[in-house]
């Protein structure tokens, strides 16, 4: 018998989400865990711990698992990753000058060797000696190869042969470019790979922790993860292609919405308590970014959703600008610790500091903020300046105030190189700590919000009035300032995707105008065409005054907190074949891609094998992917202009797509 449970991950910035589904019954339970940065595994474990607790699922009737994560994201961004030695197939040196391949090379060796193809698919001779020769020095130094040939994408096998002499000879993980994409752009393709191979230990690494759990707990289902279009690939595939699973967390979020709203076109804004994360949703799929994803400011050729990211959350930094007559308050990008949630994890430490801080007579600098270690091991801050490891051998597990632990102006500067290390978390006034004070919210210490407004009141406007006449009004300035800023990121996200980037939301004062709803001869109003999908564990007390102020129908699914770990268990296996064909000469028609180059002398022969070469591999594809009973679809792009009264072939593009659930287990 075939289950039909499954158990959805999914790994954000802050907590760790699980979610138990039904096919049949929808969720049947949901949980989270703080996430464990420095080692994913644990956060993963706890959360499954707790939802198959609270579902009273046995693991053994569990189907399915699938996982989507920030892992290969993060690590790019911050630069981390194995060395890997880049293998350039019928390029040179010169080449490393374009598209950012020498940047992201940085200082891993690369090996120039003579081979590839033409347009046509036809091959350069090989120089396999030269490769030969340099694997012995090269191989002690790297952990993993990448490999790009000269047009491999229409015709792979010189890679190909060039893989099998460095595992033969190396017995180490090699990534071709051909596997990650079809499109030509032969740098680029080096740059996806080389990013690919330095992720391929670390993905194995946790899709192996994963693997290893789910074992232990006698899971016996088949492994998925988010790949960053919102498909699903299997555990296998994704340790050979790391790299698709960029963005996974945010596409999985938007199949989420898709499944839980049931709207086909749809703006959707997921916020966290770090950051906004705005998409579009068009015919039930998300938009895809066409010029392939960027992160860690390197343009990929994966595709995965074209998500914008802000950094404004429920837990952004409150800063007040004292300067005009009318002081102004601005959110973010900075997260803090909530001084609501640090008081309900660590009591007195929080409370007695803010209660001497509110009973002394003038505002001091830095009251109401805290420093605490993030929990990452010691070994992890080697490298600190002495000025730095003074500081940090002062901020300890139990949070220390800024007032005391801050002496001088420099030091300041000395705490925030902690925090970008990942060391330290600052605490203080947030939007979460408005909505504690307003009721709004109530899963941590209110006394604190409170305590926490009633010392940020005493800030002085240029006029020298308070900022605020009570603690409540504060908070519901501050609350009022996420609800325009995160207008201003969905708007900003709406204009880049209409075509016109340009317009800056927060400057303009035509937007303005409209936001305000302010009267005039001339009135001005703007609204969203499609309805406003808010995501996320605040959501529901959030979205509602942002869609009135974007004069959209607001849609706030019950299971908002938890859309991520939805989308990625029931998301849909799919696999894309792009093959090619060209006319060099009058009555001549070549076929590449996906696998050698053929010839043909009748046209219409050649199209039918390129349809079943097409179907043939994007089918296998998706099994190995995972999929059952997989449904293929076609899409032909035939570039053939009339020149002097006749038909010229230039090119033929042929794409075949095979896609399907995932295969469930059967117990």
């Amino acid at each position: 018998m075939t289950s039909d449970t499954m158990l959805g991950i999914d790994t954000g910035g802050t907590y760790t989400d699980a979610v138990i589904y039904s096919e049949t019954a929808g969720i049947l339970a949901k949980a989270k865990a703080l996430t464990t940065r420095h080692d994913l595994s644990i956060g993963i474990a706890g959360a499954l711990e707790n939802v198959l607790a609270a579902s009273g699922i046995a693991p053994e009737e569990i189907g399915l698992v699938s996982l989507s994560t920030t892992l290969a994201t993060n690590a790019l961004v911050e630069g981390q990753g194995g060395r890997s030695g880049l293998v350039m197939i019928g390029f040179g040196p010169e080449d490393l000058k374009r598209d950012g391949l020498a940047d992201a090379l940085g200082s891993d060796p690369v090996l120039f060797i003579a081979g590839g193809h033409d347009v046509h698919g036809n091959e350069a001779p090989l120089d396999l000696e030269a490769l030969e020769s340099a694997l012995p020095a090269l191989s002690p130094h790297v952990s993993s190869f990448a490999v790009a040939g000269y047009f491999a994408v229409r015709n792979p096998a010189h890679e190909l042969k060039v893989r099998d002499v460095i595992r033969a000879q190396c017995g180490l993980p090699v990534t071709c470019s051909h596997e990650l994409s079809s499109k030509l752009g032969g740098p680029r393709r080096a740059l996806t790979t080389l990013l690919n191979a330095r992720l391929v230990s670390m993905i194995d690494r946790l899709v192996g922790s994963a693997e290893n759990y789910l074992k232990q707990r006698g899971i016996d289902a088949p492994l998925m993860v988010v790949r960053g279009d919102g498909a699903l690939i299997s555990a296998a595939e994704a340790r050979l292609r790391p790299i698709e699973t960029i963005l996974s967390g945010p596409a999985a979020s938007l199949v989420g919405a898709r499944h839980l709203t049931g709207l086909d076109n749809a703006v959707v804004s997921d916020i966290g308590g770090t950051t906004t994360d705005v998409a579009i949703m068009e015919g039930g799929r998300p938009r895809l970014d066409q010029d392939g994803a960027v992160v860690g400011n390197f343009r990929t050729m994966v595709e995965a959703v074209a998500m914008r990211t802000f950094g404004l959350g429920g837990d952004s930094e409150v800063r007040f600008d004292d300067r005009g007559l009318a002081a102004r308050i601005d959110l973010g990008p900075r997260r803090l610790v909530p001084l609501s949630l640090a008081a309900a994890l660590h009591g007195g430490a929080i409370l007695d500091v803010l209660d001497r801080q509110v009973r002394a007579t003038h505002l001091g600098r830095h009251d109401g903020r805290f420093a605490v270690r993030t929990g990452i091991p010691d070994h992890l801050a080697a490298g600190l300046q002495p000025q730095e490891a003074a500081l940090f051998a002062k901020i300890g597990a139990t949070p220390v105030p800024l007032d005391q632990l801050i002496s001088f102006t420099q030091q300041k500067a000395t705490l925030d190189r902690l925090v970008a290390r990942g060391l330290v978390h600052v605490i203080g006034l947030t939007p979460s700590d408005a909505m504690h004070l307003l009721g709004r919210q109530g899963q941590w210490n209110r006394y604190a919000a409170e305590l926490g407004l009633k010392l940020a009141i005493r800030h002085k406007n240029g006029a020298g009035q308070p900022i605020a006449a009570s603690p409540e009004a504060l908070a519901e300035r501050i609350v009022d300032r996420l609800t325009r800023q995160s207008a201003e990121v969905i708007l900003a996200s709406c204009f880049a995707e209409d075509g016109i980037p340009d317009v800056d939301p927060v400057r303009s004062v035509l937007i303005d105008r409209a936001l305000n709803r302010e009267p005039g001869i001339a009135r001005f109003a703007l609204s969203l065409d499609r309805p406003l999908v808010g995501l996320g564990a605040s959501a529901a007390v959030y979205y509602p005054a942002i869609a009135d102020l974007l004069s959209a129908e607001c849609a706030v699914p019950p299971d908002a907190d938890v859309a991520n770990a939805v989308g990625a268990v029931v998301g849909q296996v799919r696999s894309t074949t792009t093959v090619f064909i060209t006319s060099p000469e009058e009555g001549l028609f070549i076929l590449s891609g996906a696998g050698d180059s053929l010839r043909f002398v009748d046209e219409d022969k050649a199209f039918a094998a390129a349809r079943d070469r097409a179907s043939t591999i994007a089918l296998a594809h998706a099994e190995a992917s995972g999929a059952a009973d997989a449904i293929l679809t076609w899409r032909e792009e035939v570039d053939a202009p009339e020149i002097e009264g006749r038909r010229k072939l230039v090119e033929a593009r042929i794409f075949a797509t095979a896609s399907g659930r995932p295969r469930m287990a059967r117990h």
